[in-house]
């Protein structure tokens, strides 16, 4: 769309804001609200300066000059507001260079999808998140010196009679009322835990899909006087909630994982599939970015723990879909979740799958039967995901060079990123947790 489009759309749908809408690299969905009077095509093509210091692991506050450049093909009527507001989707440049900010997650997800081009491999990358989440009645917490812990409550809970509600169509309506072609909601294992389904569509497209897909959640939920979390293990002794990323390579018309090996696949795509299961770990970082995640990623609880690949259960961190068409072969990440940011996270998928076709990994035999019923030997010949977040933030910094290929991530960026994570690693570490009380407080 162009400016002059998108200044048509202001006017014929009385915008009275514009809503400059960017992500960090936390995932967190940040903005800058504009009077539409002074909104004009000059601002509309080249952006507006903001302060790059007040985002955490972005600028010093000596260098804080950004750009805040909006993307005019994507463009979102808000259906939330009380003032007709205009969200778009922006990019972050260097004030001085005018060029892409390298720690810009949307920046670095757009890069990958170019790099995918530049090698010939293909023109196209289709991913389709499934991301979980859970909706409660009462959310308290505190983290004080002297005081700590938080109580939740949901009707649907076991504690509870179970008292039905039903949000999901109104999460599903707001979501089409954004532009986002939606498919299915459905109520998930756990109590009070849900997920909505979209069409699969490209990286950098489906990026900014999942963050709208939040912020529906988000808003609808609020207005249900309720709340809702894409935190992975919100409730101890259930499922948690995870993110499947369902991904497949096209050239033109031509479906790069269909084959004729294991379960319909191509080489190809075993050779992806090999580059996942060998960067996996660093993966983590971005796929599974929280500490919490790592409470849901333990044995049991349908948790994707065990580096392998299947056709035949879900039990696999690497799934095979069952397809129609040959046309729909694809793989399944599993082990992520959505707390995480979803540029940087698919775009880290992409790079290790690329990188597995290049260098024609092999992704090992598959294993077709129940992984957790397999003997305790059997296990531990088979890698794991990390087990904790410093686990994964280690391992990215050992195992990089994948990201880098093509200055698609950068070390400044991937350094800052460690260290902005290392921040709620010793924030975790270092707190007291009641659970400790209840074990050693009589020792």
């Amino acid at each position: 769309m162009s400016a002059k489009n998108v200044l048509k759309v202001i006017k014929d749908k009385e915008i009275d804001y514009v809503d400059l809408r960017f992500t960090d690299p936390r995932g967190k969905l940040q903005h800058v609200t504009m009077d539409t009077k002074v909104v004009d095509e000059d601002m509309l093509n080249d952006g507006i300066f903001f302060d790059g210091s007040s985002i955490a692991g972005w600028k010093a506050i000596n260098e804080s000059d950004m750009i805040l450049k909006p993307d005019l093909s994507r463009t979102v009527v808000d259906p939330f507001t009380s003032h007709n507001t205009l969200n778009i989707f922006c990019d972050i440049l260097d004030a001085i260079k005018k060029d892409p900010y390298e720690r810009d997650p949307r920046g670095t997800a757009k890069k990958a999808e170019a790099y995918l081009k530049k090698s010939g491999i293909g023109d196209k990358a289709f991913f389709g998140p499934e991301a979980e989440f859970f909706v409660f009645d009462d959310v308290r917490f505190k983290n004080d010196m002297n005081e700590t812990g938080f109580k939740i409550d949901s009707t649907e809970g076991p504690y509870n009679t179970g008292k039905k509600y039903d949000m999901r169509s109104e999460y599903l309506k707001a979501m089409k009322d954004m532009g986002i072609k939606v498919e299915k909601h459905h109520h998930e294992v756990a109590p009070s835990q849900h997920e909505l389904g979209m069409y699969f569509g490209t990286l950098v497209d489906q990026a900014d899909n999942l963050q709208l897909y939040k912020y529906a959640v988000h808003m609808v939920s609020h207005s249900f006087g309720k709340t809702a979390t894409f935190m992975p293990k919100p409730v101890k002794g259930d499922n948690g909630s995870g993110m499947h990323v369902h991904q497949s390579i096209w050239k033109g018309n031509t479906a790069l994982f269909s084959g004729d090996k294991y379960a319909g696949l191509s080489d190809l795509a075993l050779h992806y599939i090999g580059g996942i299961l060998k960067h996996a770990k660093a993966i983590n970082a971005f796929s599974n970015a929280t500490t919490n995640s790592y409470k849901r990623l333990i044995p049991g609880f349908e948790a994707p723990v065990l580096l392998a690949y299947s056709a035949r259960n879900r039990s696999a961190s690497c799934r095979i879909p069952i397809t129609l068409s040959k046309k729909a072969a694809r793989c399944e990440i599993r082990f992520g979740d959505a707390a995480g940011n979803p540029y940087l996270t698919f775009a880290a998928m992409l790079m290790a799958g690329l990188d597995g076709i290049k260098n024609k990994i092999d992704p090992g035999k598959s294993f077709d039967k129940d992984l957790y019923a397999l003997s305790e030997n059997e296990v531990k010949k088979i890698p794991t995901v990390c087990g904790s977040l410093r686990e994964a933030m280690e391992s990215l910094d050992k195992d990089r060079d994948f990201l880098k290929q093509g200055n698609v991530f950068t070390d400044d960026q991937i350094d800052a990123y460690i260290a902005l994570k290392f921040e709620e690693i010793h924030n975790f570490e270092h707190t007291p947790h009641p659970i400790e009380f209840d074990m050693y407080y009589s020792c």
